[in-house]
């Protein structure tokens, strides 16, 4: 299996193949549970920072989730009907916002939020129409027992696994793509920069 480097101007959201359709560059990160995705994020999260890169970073969580608690002056603010409630303190600020009976805002809202930065790292958004790399362990059952989603999903840049290109147990794969090593976040930083056009911003 052979990779080739795919540019963001041919991604298939940018129909003009000039400009992104996002407010900053993104990446994603595509794999089961239990493939290694948390980690292997934070650490290219720390390795972008180390490079003086302001990286923002989105998470979907689960169904029903809450930072606040009940009797806490916020969870009041908002039982009677807030909004938005903005809770600040010397240390950071958090805004909360209420969708009630909205629906849950796309990617690109999601990322219009953000405060300037140089990259939006996400996470947990499988089917988000963003550039994407995929998680793959031939020793993680489902990785085995279910086929690459990079076949069938065409924002999938780039595919990691242990060892890369030298491992001896690969994915198959049915179309070309750029493999990384799982194991190894200073390539998968490496390209990211690359694809993304971040080397402009490095010294």
């Amino acid at each position: 299996m052979s990779g080739h480097h795919i540019n963001l101007t041919n991604h298939p959201d940018n129909k003009s193949g000039s400009s992104s359709p996002f407010a900053y560059p993104v990446i994603g990160f595509v794999a089961y549970s239990g493939t290694g995705k948390t980690t292997l994020i934070e650490k290219v999260i720390a390795e972008l920072t180390s490079r003086s890169l302001v990286i923002s970073a989105i998470k979907h969580t689960h169904h029903h989730f809450d930072m606040d608690r009940p009797g806490k002056d916020s969870h009041r603010h908002r039982e009677a009907g807030a909004r938005e409630i903005l809770l600040v303190s010397d240390q950071r600020w958090v805004l909360m916002h209420e969708l009630h009976e909205s629906k849950e805002p796309s990617i690109q809202e999601q990322i219009s939020h953000l405060s300037a930065c140089d990259l939006v790292v996400v996470e947990g958004f499988k089917n988000a129409e963003i550039p994407k790399i995929e998680l793959w362990r031939a020793e993680h059952e489902p990785c085995t027992s279910n086929p690459c989603k990079a076949d069938t999903d065409q924002h999938i840049q780039a595919i990691a696994f242990p060892g890369g290109t030298k491992a001896s147990l690969q994915p198959e794969l049915n179309r070309e793509i750029t493999v990384l090593d799982l194991d190894n976040h200073i390539e998968i930083s490496d390209y990211i920069i690359k694809i993304t056009g971040l080397s402009a911003k490095l010294p």
